[in-house]
């Protein structure tokens, strides 16, 4: 894709970006004009004020919260992923408008009333603007061809494959081994809009990623867990040499202290909220096979530091006999009727808000690994207790970027990601992320039978 289609295509998006920005605050004015003309009893609704700050405040509010969970990026992931954006950017806003709207009224009276409207200016919205968003997507797939890309790799791995995964965003059209030379390697990039760098010697990525700067050719590659922490360095001018600091001491005292607060109370807060939900699921395994309905494990968190899990049970009674660690496979037939449905909306976690309370775990962190995955892990890995810098977590960054059988070593990358720019709008952006990938079929995307009995060999290798 050249220049000229790559400006095409961002014009293409910014214009379906005002257009959803427009219909989302005119459906909202057509509702609060509806909302004046019933309650204007003192005539201090009219004002142009009143009116233009509502309007401002609301598509203010469509395009900050729409930009931060990507809502407007139709050229990224997966349509169910826009369009779970829009719907949970739409949630939050009419949500946010009823305090809004009252303080702006300066009538608390009319709580519900707003309540009933917003949430009905909710339903329509989102299906107006999810019909859009699917029609968007796919003219847009239409008009504009995926991006080519020429592959320069070492060692053969998926990660061309994870590229051709995605047709409508990307094209493999060329793959070269780096072997072929530094001259022939230089007129590639030279003649090149956009090349993937997988996995060759750390001498050649060098070498590549400068000739791509020189010839402004787009580079993808794969960041070494380095290159994670150097990420996030500050720089320092203190005098005429560059100077990076990597802090490297994970949360601060008071990032410690805030995120046990919110632990608290979200945990507090959502055990009561999803009571109802505990009941129904507790009683549907009982009925199911009679087993226990819940099932502990002793996994790792922070420091090393040991706990017992806390889940659902979705696995038959005994599911790893003699303790022996068995992932769960595409189809496993372990998985019990009820198992399915709980681990594919994430009920079968739940329990771990319990955790959570207690202090063992934290709503957003790295998962908690069982405790011999991690010194298997680390044995291959031996960065992968970097991981432990911060209490594990119910959800996190490798959970909503990455997937269920996402391999120990990008787990550990994006994990690094996370714990590397921590703040806590990072958490709370994690937590909407959460609730956007309960659509994603991929993200619970099991262990292949060769994958299985390749964890399963690494943890009994004497079987």
């Amino acid at each position: 894709m050249n220049k000229v289609q790559v400006f095409k295509k961002n014009l293409y998006s910014c214009a379906c970006m005002i257009l959803s920005i427009a219909l989302a605050t005119y459906m909202f004015y057509i509702v609060w004009i509806e909302f004046v003309a019933e309650n204007n009893q003192t005539g201090h609704l009219t004002g142009l004020g009143n009116l233009g700050m509502a309007v401002i405040i609301y598509a203010f509010l469509y395009i900050i919260i729409g930009r931060w969970l990507n809502t407007f990026r139709l050229d990224t992931g997966r349509k169910a992923n826009v369009i779970a954006a829009q719907v949970l950017t739409l949630f939050t806003i009419n949500v946010s408008e009823v305090l809004i709207s009252m303080a702006i009224t300066g009538q608390f009276r009319f709580f519900f009333e707003f309540l009933i409207r917003y949430f009905l200016l909710f339903l329509v919205q989102s299906v107006v603007l999810c019909v859009i968003d699917n029609f968007a997507i796919n003219l847009m797939r239409h008009l504009f061809k995926p991006i080519d890309i020429i592959e320069i790799y070492g060692n053969q791995n998926e990660l061309s494959k994870k590229f051709n995964g995605v047709p409508f965003k990307y094209k493999i059209v060329k793959s070269i081994h780096y072997s072929v030379g530094e001259e022939q390697l230089e007129e590639i990039i030279k003649t090149s809009d956009s090349i993937l760098i997988n996995d060759v010697p750390a001498k050649i990525e060098n070498y590549l990623i400068k000739m791509c700067f020189r010839y402004n050719c787009q580079s993808y590659l794969v960041p070494k867990i380095s290159d994670i922490i150097i990420k996030s360095s500050q720089e320092i001018n203190v005098f005429d040499t560059p100077l990076y600091v990597c802090q490297n001491k994970g949360l601060s005292f008071s990032e410690r202290v805030f995120k046990r607060t919110f632990d608290v109370f979200f945990s507090a807060l959502a055990l009561i909220v999803l009571s109802p939900l505990f009941c129904i699921t507790a009683l549907a395994i009982k009925l199911g096979d009679g087993g226990p309905v819940f099932f502990t494990q002793e996994r790792s968190s922070l420091g090393g530091e040991r706990f017992w899990i806390l889940k659902f049970r979705s696995m038959i009674v005994d599911a790893e006999k003699n303790g022996q660690s068995i992932p769960a496979g595409e189809n496993d037939p372990r998985i019990t009727k009820v198992g399915r449905i709980i681990r594919a909306l994430r009920i079968d976690e739940l329990p771990q808000l319990i955790n959570i309370l207690k202090g063992d775990m934290s709503i957003v962190g790295p998962r908690p690994e069982r405790v011999e995955h991690v010194e298997k892990y680390t044995a291959l890995i031996n960065e992968f207790s970097f991981r432990e810098k911060v209490k594990g977590g119910l959800t996190g960054y490798a959970q909503v970027f990455g997937k269920y059988n996402t391999t120990a070593l990008d787990k550990l990358k994006l994990d690094l990601i996370y714990i590397t720019n921590y703040t806590p709008l990072l958490d709370l952006q994690i937590i909407f992320e959460t609730i956007k990938i309960l659509v994603r079929k991929d993200s619970t995307e099991g262990f292949t039978q060769e994958r299985v009995e390749e964890i399963a060999h690494m943890n009994n290798p004497n079987e």
